[in-house]
């Protein structure tokens, strides 16, 4: 009987903390021959699934009242509506506060078009977009039966952190004579960090891992139709092969101007998600950092400003018999409903005084990602991007002011007018701060 009483006290001394965490994951992989999202120059619809794509939720209870989900996705990324019906419907049924669930995407070019989001890239038929609205409702269905799944699972639980490196991301800026192109910028601004996230069970076993990392899933161009999470999804497939039952969620971090490299085929995408797990299993095998109570979050908001667009500009580019689909389709909705600004979120994210995990909504370029940890250099830090609603890629003063197509052209796929006015660097960063000053976090040493 002692025996069995020293036994059960040194188990809650361990699990003292008072964690408990539960994960799940659920198929997405859409249901035959879809509109893929990412490249502008695909014409036709998916012929084939080489890999299939998942939801992934871990839910943290801090063991005061407080709780946490996180949900990952292999998918290009959440349009704002279908990302907020998600959350409406999860705090409809689980009692999650909007500013306790972070969405992410690991924004893959091989998965679907999820509608609204880059609608410009689709030029499909009506039949063709039905299916796209049909996998949009199904979408919001799953990542709320996750979340409810991954409740079901709670159990007392540790949380410990660590931080690897992993080298195929490469800033894509490329600077020419003539302005900034997509290509391969081994000088420019890169993050090659992977953080890493181990939950374990009482028994010791790994439950869950959280890994990110800032680059584009785009090891697979668009010329490739086959269904797949890229280097991500390979990743997360060799993760929980090498550790079963458990789940494996990669976040996207600050990628917006970052590529693998090199890239271009299927082995290629195996390769860096091979190298990607291996270095996570280093750090999972290494000396990790214990995550504590209690469990703070935050939401702050803004909006964003688009530089000044005249509806002669856009009456020009519809009748314009050069102009692609896509700038027409922009053009047309920018008479039809024009846009001035976009609605802008952060969300922070802190596990005790051990470490804060950022979270910022649309595709941000690195810059914002270097410059959060130069301000905030105190406590580890997580910055991830592609978070709860991907509108448009959020450009630096830097970036903006150089133009190329995080700037200025992508704004054509996701619709917008134009690029954001001068200015929206300090915006994202006064939201930054309000976020970071809720959960406890100042700026400096």
């Amino acid at each position: 009987m002692r025996i069995a009483l020293l036994l059960l006290l040194g188990a809650a001394e361990i699990f003292g903390t008072g964690l408990r965490a539960g994960a799940a994951r659920v198929d997405i992989t859409p249901e035959g021959p879809i509109w893929m999202s990412g490249y502008a120059s695909r014409n036709h619809p998916s012929t084939g699934i080489r890999q299939h794509l998942f939801a992934r939720a871990l839910v943290v209870d801090d063991g005061a009242g407080a709780r946490l989900a996180i949900v990952s996705t292999d998918l290009v990324g959440l349009p704002p509506g279908v990302a907020e019906e998600v959350a409406t419907q999860a705090q409809r049924q689980f009692g999650i506060a909007r500013n306790r669930l972070l969405l992410n995407s690991s924004h893959t070019h091989t998965g679907p078009l999820i509608w609204p989001g880059l609608a410009a890239m689709f030029t499909g038929s009506e039949g063709e977009e039905q299916k796209l609205h049909e996998y949009a409702a199904r979408l919001v269905n799953q990542l709320v039966v996750v979340v409810g799944k991954a409740f079901e699972d709670l159990a007392p639980a540790q949380m410990a952190f660590g931080f690897g490196q992993a080298g195929f991301a490469m800033n894509r800026r490329e600077p020419t004579p003539n302005g900034v192109k997509l290509g391969i910028n081994p000088s420019g601004p890169t993050d090659h960090e992977v953080p890493v996230i181990r939950v374990t069970g009482a028994d010791g076993r790994i439950r869950a891992i959280v890994f990110a990392y800032a680059c584009h899933n785009t090891t697979l161009n668009g010329d490739f139709y086959e269904i797949t999470g890229d280097y991500a999804g390979y990743a997360e497939a060799a993760l929980e092969a090498d550790y079963p039952g458990a789940s494996a969620l990669f976040l996207e971090l600050c990628a917006g101007d970052q590529n693998p490299n090199p890239r271009g085929t299927v082995d290629l995408a195996e390769r860096h998600g091979r190298d990607l797990a291996a270095e996570v299993q280093r750090v999972l095998g290494g000396s990790l950092r214990q995550l504590r109570p209690p469990v703070r979050t935050a939401w702050a908001t803004t909006t964003l400003p688009f530089a000044p667009q005249s509806p002669t500009t856009f009456e020009t580019d519809l009748a314009n018999p050069k102009a692609s689909a896509a700038v027409k389709q922009r053009a047309r909705r920018m008479l039809d409903f024009p846009i001035t600004a976009t609605p802008y979120a952060v969300q922070a994210i802190r596990f005790g005084k051990d470490l804060t995990l950022l979270a910022l909504s649309g595709e941000v370029v690195v810059d914002y990602d270097l410059r959060v940890k130069r301000e905030y250099p105190s406590e580890p830090l997580i910055v991830a991007g592609y978070s709860n609603g991907v509108m448009c890629y959020v450009p630096t003063e830097r970036v903006l002011s150089e133009g190329g197509y995080e700037a200025v052209d992508s704004m054509i796929y996701y619709g917008m007018p134009g690029p954001f006015q001068p200015g929206v660097e300090s915006r994202v960063f006064a939201v930054i701060r309000q976020a970071m000053k809720q959960v406890g976090r100042k700026p400096g040493r």
